[in-house]
């Protein structure tokens, strides 16, 4: 016996040599792989630092600051960035750190509220759109043609508007402005899927129509949605944000961002951090989300 034949049979033998375990080199170099993508990306690492930050600072606020951000000390109005006050003083003696760590909460939960009203919504109509066709697809596309028509700021103002101020509404109005997108994103991956073998199989053996779109369809064109809610909840801040701005969100003198970057416009050239230390977060934060969803869709892909 020789050959293959031969050294198939020798690791059955007492004594033979029998297959390394995985050693110390092959555990270095998997740990390598994730570290090298890491360290070639400095700009997702800092992202996914800055966001998690963030999200403590929306459900922790203790942990960054101990000051109230309601509470005000005339003596100390307009004191500008320094070791007391991270961020400096507002116009009534807040701390201006603080309000932004407390404002975190409400600007989050508002982009995440019309993340999931834009996700929901416009993902039905876009599931009953691409799977029933017909008259279904026709009504829903029209929706969504009129609602692409028009600007999402003056959409979500004009929504709002109906509705009232406070910051669940204005979430409920932005959320509105990405029903469209949803939907129509939706509509393409279920086109995509349902002309799939195992959709045909399932409709051919009798299974009832939601039940394939239920256990086949959506579990396989939810993807690209999801990660396009990702890139959607950093613009949802961003809109949300300019909402409040714009006097449309929580009352004073909660804190939000939007807010209070409105609230220093009027001390531009005599306080520049109350406008521009709020707004820097607000953009930071906007620019960490579309990194993380950047990655999310494209360079994770690669590396499998």
């Amino acid at each position: 016996m020789t050959g293959p034949l031969r050294a198939a049979a020798d690791t059955g033998r007492p004594g033979a040599p029998l297959s390394r375990p995985p050693g110390p080199e092959r555990t270095v170099h998997r740990l390598r792989r994730p570290a090298g993508f890491l360290l070639r990306r400095p700009g997702l690492v800092l992202s996914v630092l800055l966001l998690a930050l963030v999200l403590l600072a929306a459900f922790f606020p203790g942990l960054f600051t101990a000051q109230d951000p309601l509470s005000a000390v005339p003596r100390e109005r307009l004191r500008g960035p320094g070791a007391g006050h991270p961020f400096g003083t507002d116009q009534l003696g807040r701390d201006l750190f603080s309000r932004v760590v407390h404002g975190s909460a409400p600007s989050l939960r508002a982009g995440l509220l019309a993340v999931a009203v834009g996700l929901v919504i416009g993902s039905a109509l876009g599931l009953l759109a691409g799977y029933l066709g017909g008259w279904a697809d026709a009504v829903s596309m029209r929706i969504a043609d009129v609602l692409l028509s028009i600007p999402n700021l003056l959409l979500s103002l004009a929504v709002v508007t109906a509705l009232g101020f406070g910051t669940v509404k204005v979430a409920i109005a932005v959320g509105v402005t990405s029903v469209a997108s949803f939907a129509r994103i939706m509509r393409s991956e279920v086109l995509r899927v349902r002309a799939a073998v195992y959709v045909e199989a399932a409709r051919s053996c009798g299974v009832r129509w939601f039940t394939v779109l239920w256990r086949h369809v959506l579990p396989n064109a939810a993807g690209p949605v999801l990660v396009y809610a990702t890139v959607d909840f950093g613009a949802v801040v961003l809109q949300v944000s300019s909402l409040s701005f714009l006097g449309y969100g929580a009352a004073p003198p909660a804190p939000e961002w939007g807010a209070l970057v409105s609230g220093g416009r009027d001390y531009l050239a005599t306080a520049w951090w109350l406008t521009t230390l709020p707004g820097l977060t607000i953009a930071a934060t906007v620019l960490a989300v579309h990194r993380v969803a950047r990655a999310l869709d494209g360079e994770g892909r690669q590396t499998r």
